[in-house]
């Protein structure tokens, strides 16, 4: 299907004369223009610019579709900006991928304070670093590098992987079993619970259990819920017992609406990052988002 996203990329860097132009007029990043290009490309089926010591020369072919669509592109871009609800038409606008949680946490409530626009994804870490190679994301909030050519990580905050529980549930007898460090006995203890699951996720679960007792879970979670959140919920409301990320029940456990009950015999940590290119347009949002994210978890 032709987007009209592409014309008005092609346009542009038929003006414009080189990506890294084009990509500052149009806030958005320089992988992004060549993915429109190429995608254009593609639907035409024929070259349409020549790269020249950096310049874009457009072809024969790129000449002709220039000449074709100037005129409508350019009556699409008035009738755009005329139903704009903003008259500021040139607003950065990055796009930050990162899992629901996270954003509900810390960025949903901060987003009146910045001062440009955002489209915020949700994905797994995975989903998004592609997205981010390809120009489709901006920054990435992520548990995990990748080896991906001009991406800086800034380490954020760390999380530790920890045992929850309702607050009805006996803490100090847990606490006796783990200081006999009696393994079948903390197994024990642990199956007589009610166990809460996400459907999102389960690596943690899997992680947890294998750090702590050398071998995988051999048991279904009483309830799945859609995500950590919901665990920490129903912890709140309901008797059980759940593994999660502590940064993300921190709020819930400074005001005792559930309890720590065990972070392992050995911490099981991940370091969350924010990614995003070298030399990023969004350079200056980019910080803004990140600072939001220190003094948030600070």
């Amino acid at each position: 299907m032709m987007n009209f996203e592409w014309f008005r990329t092609f346009k542009t860097i038929y003006e414009e004369g080189t990506l890294t132009a084009t990509a500052n007029k149009l806030y958005i990043s320089q992988p992004g223009v060549s993915l429109h290009l190429s995608s254009l490309e593609a639907y035409v089926g024929e070259k349409l610019f020549d790269r020249v010591s950096k310049k874009m020369i457009p072809t024969e072919k790129g000449k002709v579709l220039y000449n074709s669509i100037i005129t409508p592109v350019n009556d699409l871009v008035a009738v755009e900006r005329q139903f704009q609800r903003t008259l500021k038409s040139d607003i950065p606008t990055p796009t930050l991928g990162m899992c629901f949680e996270t954003f509900q946490i810390i960025l949903e409530k901060h987003m009146h304070q910045l001062d440009f626009n955002l489209v915020n994804r949700f994905s797994d870490y995975k989903q998004l670093l592609a997205e981010l190679e390809k120009g489709v994301t901006d920054v990435v909030i992520t548990p995990k590098k990748a080896d991906i050519k001009g991406i800086v990580y800034h380490h954020i905050l760390t999380e530790n992987i920890s045992l929850i529980g309702s607050n009805d549930i006996d803490a100090s007898q847990f606490a006796k079993l783990l200081k006999k460090k009696d393994t079948d006995e903390i197994l024990a203890w642990m199956m007589e619970q009610k166990w809460y699951g996400a459907a999102s996720d389960n690596e943690h679960f899997v992680r947890f259990w294998q750090s702590n007792f050398n071998k995988n879970p051999d048991f279904r979670q009483n309830f799945i819920v859609p995500n950590f959140l919901s665990i920490v919920s129903s912890l709140k409301h309901g008797s059980g017992i759940a593994i999660v990320p502590d940064f993300l029940c921190k709020d819930a456990l400074e005001n005792n609406e559930i309890q720590m009950l065990w972070q392992g015999f050995k911490k099981v940590s991940n370091k969350i990052y924010f990614a995003y290119r070298k030399n990023s347009i969004y350079e200056e949002q980019i910080k803004g988002i990140q600072e939001i994210f220190l003094s948030a978890i600070s």
